[in-house]
C-alpha cells in the first residue's frame, strides 16, 4: 500500500476518535468502533513510519494480530516485511509496547461487554503517543 493511503487511512482514524471526544454521549457510546479504529490506526502509523524511513518492503503488509503473540514472535514477524535489522530502528521497543497496549483486549472492547471510559481513553492516550512518538 501506498504511504498516501496510509495516510489517508490515519486522517480518517483521527476524524473518528475526534468526533468521539467531541461527542456528548460518553465515549462508551463508541466503544466498538474505537477498539477497530485504534488498532487499525496504530498499524498504519506503524506502516507510515516504515514508509518514510524507506525500509518496508514492497507489497509488505502488517498484521494487528501479531501484536498479540509473544514478543519475540513480533519482531519476527515485522523483521520479514522490512529491510533493516528490526534492532536498528531508533525506540522499536517503545514503538511495539505502545501497539501491544493499544491491540491489549482489542476483540473484548469490539465483540465485548461495555467497560469503564478510562480503559477506552488510556487507549486513546497510548493511539496518541505512538503517533507522536513516530511523527505521523
Amino acid at each position: 500500500m501506498k504511504i498516501e493511503t496510509h495516510e489517508e487511512i490515519l486522517n480518517e482514524v483521527l476524524d473518528e476518535i475526534e468526533s468521539a471526544l467531541k461527542d456528548p454521549k460518553v465515549l462508551i457510546s463508541h466503544q466498538r468502533r474505537l477498539a477497530f479504529l485504534l488498532s487499525f490506526g496504530a498499524i498504519n502509523i506503524l506502516e507510515i513510519y516504515f514508509h518514510t524511513k524507506e525500509i518496508i518492503k514492497e507489497g509488505s503488509k502488517i498484521n494487528h494480530r501479531w501484536f498479540r503473540k509473544k514478543e519475540n514472535k513480533v519482531y519476527e514477524y515485522l523483521q520479514k516485511q522490512i529491510t533493516s535489522p528490526i534492532n536498528s530502528i531508533e525506540n522499536i521497543n517503545q514503538i511495539l509496547d505502545k501497539i501491544i497496549k493499544i491491540e491489549e483486549k482489542r476483540d473484548e472492547l469490539a465483540y465485548g461487554s461495555p467497560v469503564k471510559e478510562e480503559i477506552l481513553q488510556e487507549k486513546i492516550n497510548l493511539f496518541f503517543e505512538l503517533r507522536k512518538l513516530l511523527k505521523c
